[in-house]
């Protein structure tokens, strides 16, 4: 994005403006899903059984030990929830900015204590850890597109929006290499491990409040126009545009008067009925599609290829690796192939994969070369999924919203997925135990239906103003019964006054 931006003429404060903030972002999210949890099961499990031991005198079996374990690894995913939850009422009240640094309240926490866990012999505490860190993803992986979405100019909107996507693929590679067993993934290191995703954090202390906030959210929340101004030629790194500058006038007019709405209140708001139905659909299908379920079953289908355990590690930054590729592939895409074709394209390449890896599963008793091709299909999976789905999603709730409905609509996407990886983390183990090599079946069919919808549903937005994908979202709101008054709206604004005012 840095060489994409810098040929397009704009200045180095909206790279690092976007480097600062996902570095204590989405990052975090990448760095704490699994890669570093799933590098030292054993080591936290016998670290359980003898806090047992030395309190009670208790002997765990298998089965209280994994309901543990679940516990610590669904902490995780409740805080997530909790955090988008809480991600839009934040934004709205201190900024998209400001959210960012408060954020790093709950890092480190989390960080503090997962350190101090070992040495207090608290089991306990690496679950509050992990809800504490989960809370701090959850806030991230909402507000963070937010912000740059509504930083970035129209033609950059989706390059910038998707960085979201590239971080947290970095961050998941990044906690992969840090849990290799020559670094940190050894038994006396787990506990610096779980506390490393702290300097990440301090990073983003130190750099982020040299930034500028949010214009829209300076201009259209806050009112202060001489602030959007400033941060607009900060970003930009030259005099703003009369256009960019007129598009935020437009969206200021139309939601004058209005307050930031609820979640409850989309959900009876017939004018973004489809627009919700959208990013229901979109956020659901990102976890429900399999691609986090396909990293757990990697090692299993590493190992039937012959590779040794020592091995495996290695291999498994292969895949965080696919992913990291495919988003900067996606991200030098975007602008030019538009982000219904990428979304549509990785579904229908995810479709074909899951079928074709279920062929695999299902003869590789029969046929020596079947384990190298379910091998394949696991990169080619991860690949798809980080070219579409993995960055565009994220990016929608900033095009198809205004400013009073995106944090309502973040919330509801954000609980969405979290609330779905969640489910995913449970009944994935019953998948495979109770379909065995058809357990990609599921996912398989949940891509298929994603990108019928998407071909059926979604508009085209690169490129286009918030009231021009509005305008196409309406005929499926009121399927032709209510005209939009589009030249109604733009007769209330009144350009050349507006213009005046701002002293540009």
């Amino acid at each position: 994005m840095l060489v994409y931006l810098s040929t397009q003429g704009h200045a180095y404060t909206l790279v690092l403006m976007v480097t600062s903030t996902a570095i204590g972002g989405t990052l975090q999210y990448g760095y704490n899903l699994f890669s570093v949890l799933y590098s030292f099961l054993q080591f936290i499990q016998n670290f359980v059984n003898e806090t047992f031991l030395e309190r009670w005198g208790i002997q765990l079996g298998v089965y209280e030990l994994t309901l543990i374990w679940t516990f610590i690894v669904s902490s995780f995913s409740l805080g997530g929830f909790i955090g988008a939850l809480i991600a839009g009422p934040m934004s709205v009240r201190f900024g998209r900015k400001k959210t960012m640094l408060l954020n790093n309240v709950f890092l480190l926490s989390s960080s503090l204590l997962a350190l101090l866990s070992r040495t207090a012999k608290s089991f306990e505490m690496i679950i509050i850890s992990r809800f504490l860190v989960g809370i701090n993803a959850g806030i991230s992986m909402n507000v963070q597109p937010m912000y740059f979405g509504e930083s970035a100019p129209k033609h950059l909107r989706g390059a910038v929006s998707l960085s979201s996507a590239v971080f947290t693929s970095f961050g998941l590679v990044l906690g992969q290499v840090v849990s290799l067993k020559e670094l940190l993934g050894s038994e006396p290191c787990w506990q610096y491990l779980l506390a490393s995703n702290a300097i990440p954090g301090f990073i983003q202390l130190l750099t982020l409040p040299w930034f500028p906030e949010s214009p829209r959210y300076l201009l259209i929340d806050c009112g202060d126009k001489e602030a959007c101004l400033m941060a607009l030629q900060r970003l930009r790194g030259c005099e703003v545009q009369r256009e960019e500058l007129d598009e935020i006038l437009q969206e200021q007019n139309e939601t004058k008067g209005e307050r930031a709405k609820q979640p409850w209140e989309l959900f009876t708001d017939r004018r973004v009925r489809w627009q919700l139905i959208t990013v229901a659909v979109l956020s659901s299908a990102m976890q429900l599609c399999g691609n986090d379920s396909i990293y757990f079953y990697a090692s299993y289908v590493f190992q039937e290829a012959g590779i040794s355990a020592g091995q495996i590690q290695y291999m498994a930054i292969g895949t965080g690796m696919c992913e990291f590729t495919a988003c900067i592939l996606c991200n030098l895409l975007i602008e030019r192939l538009g982000r219904r074709l990428m979304l549509m394209g990785g579904y229908v390449l995810m479709t074909g994969w899951a079928i074709v890896f279920t062929l695999a599963l299902s003869l590789e008793n029969m046929v020596s070369w079947m384990p190298y091709l379910s091998m394949t299909c696991i990169f080619t999976y991860i690949l798809s999924f980080g070219m579409g789905p993995a960055g565009v999603t994220g990016i929608l709730p900033t095009e198809i919203f205004n400013q009073t409905s995106r944090p309502a609509a973040y919330m509801t996407a954000g609980s969405l997925m979290w609330l779905n990886l969640f489910i995913i983390g449970m009944i994935f183990p019953f998948l495979v135990s109770g379909l065995g090599q058809y357990c990609f079946v599921p996912f398989g069919a949940v891509c298929l239906l994603t990108a019928l919808y998407i071909q059926m549903v979604l508009p085209e937005t690169k490129g286009k103003t918030l009231s021009m994908i509005t305008k196409e979202f309406y005929r499926l709101n009121y399927h032709g019964q209510v005209k939009m008054d589009i030249e109604g709206k733009q007769a209330q604004y009144q350009l050349g006054e507006i213009f005046h005012s701002t002293a540009l």
